[in-house]
């Protein structure tokens, strides 16, 4: 193994006898071990860009910097053997069995990543085939996704509210029960919502996915996604969709901070919000004000374009998506009100580190 040969050579290096003649002189191993450390940092970086494990990258991360350290500080380590009484040799086997762990540790992790992956499939796969798939509507029509998380109390009453045609398109409503434990989905069965099920919970990106699916699988136009707690204004959704139907856009989201903010967001939620539609617009010059409002409608023929992996935060990298593949974006003012019913499942500092994760990772593949 190439850590093996490199960390015999480093500590070996005073020793003429066991290094030999051809042995690596200390730049030059210092100049092979900055080269690994950066291999395995961009290593570990891929792993999390393609994959969002923040474990495999912290791991890497750790290896990397250690490697490093070892490069261009060797007097460090000479220091620490002197102060433990260990043999440059003990010490070069420990360094070897220990960096062999972690590469097998490394390897775990991506493939435990890789089986909650094959989970996350299956569990979409499921869901979709539950849904009716209708042939291509004769009329132009609308299909309003709803990702619900334990939202019996509202979710009945947000379906009902909504109508049964908007801007001379028929709209559908499809309800993706993400987990819910708390009976979501019984609450719908009289209503003429179509109703799928998560086995698992997944995240709200992974439930609007499956939304998206079936969508386009039943001929929908236009795709709107609203949040099942009410917080949404049904009474907006024809000026939702009219820049679509009328060729204006093929993306319009809605944005509290050019309409009205009734939802009772916390300062520091507020704050965050502002300050991640600052970066996404610095990145991207979406010019857009309201980045995390998931009250929007998208062209469904355009989706197909869309590289979607995020499970959770899912608001930021429809965005970026929608602007890297050309598409038109339009902000209109909408009325977020408080929710109906139930407490926000999104933790203040959870929500804005894992925003942040997904817009700088969209924003690099």
């Amino acid at each position: 193994m190439i850590p093996f040969s490199l960390y015999s050579a480093y500590l070996s290096a005073a020793d003429p006898v066991v290094l030999g003649a051809s042995g690596l002189d200390s730049r030059e191993l210092t100049g092979v071990l900055l080269v690994l450390a950066v291999v395995i940092f961009l290593w570990g970086f891929e792993r999390y860009r393609t994959t969002f494990s923040k474990t495999e990258f912290l791991v890497a991360l750790l290896l990397s910097v250690g490697t490093l350290v070892i490069g261009v500080f060797p007097d460090v380590f000479d220091r620490l053997g002197e102060a433990l009484k260990i043999d440059q040799r003990s010490f070069a086997i420990s360094l070897v069995v220990n960096t062999a762990v972690v590469f097998i540790i490394l390897y775990l992790l991506a493939q435990m990543r890789a089986n909650q992956q094959s989970v996350a499939d299956l569990t979409r796969t499921l869901a979709i085939e539950q849904a009716d798939n209708d042939d291509a509507p004769n009329e132009p029509t609308v299909c309003v996704v709803i990702p619900a998380y334990n939202e019996a109390e509202s979710i009945r009453g947000v379906v009902e509210s909504l109508p049964d045609v908007v801007h001379d398109h028929t709209l559908t409503s499809l309800v993706v029960s993400d987990g819910s434990t708390d009976g979501t989905a019984a609450r719908l069965e009289s209503t003429d919502a179509m109703v799928v099920i998560h086995p698992i919970n997944q995240g709200q990106g992974s439930a609007l996915r499956t939304g998206f699916e079936i969508a386009g699988q039943n001929g929908a136009d236009i795709v709107v996604t609203m949040d099942a707690n009410g917080q949404h204004p049904v009474e907006q959704l024809d000026a939702l969709i009219e820049p679509i139907v009328t060729g204006k856009a093929d993306y319009v989201v809605g944005s509290r901070y050019i309409g009205a903010d009734s939802s009772g967001n916390t300062v520091h939620r507020r704050f965050g919000i502002r300050a991640l539609t600052t970066l996404i617009n610095a990145m991207t010059k979406a010019g857009i004000t309201d980045c995390t409002n998931g009250f929007r409608a998208i062209r469904t023929s355009t989706l197909s374009e869309f590289t979607l992996t995020e499970e959770r935060f899912s608001a930021p990298e429809l965005l970026i998506e929608a602007r890297k593949n050309g598409l038109r974006i339009l902000e209109i003012p909408i009325t977020v009100t408080q929710r109906e019913a139930g407490n926000t499942k999104k933790p203040t500092l959870g929500d804005a580190l894992g925003l942040t994760r997904t817009i700088f990772i969209t924003w690099i593949r």
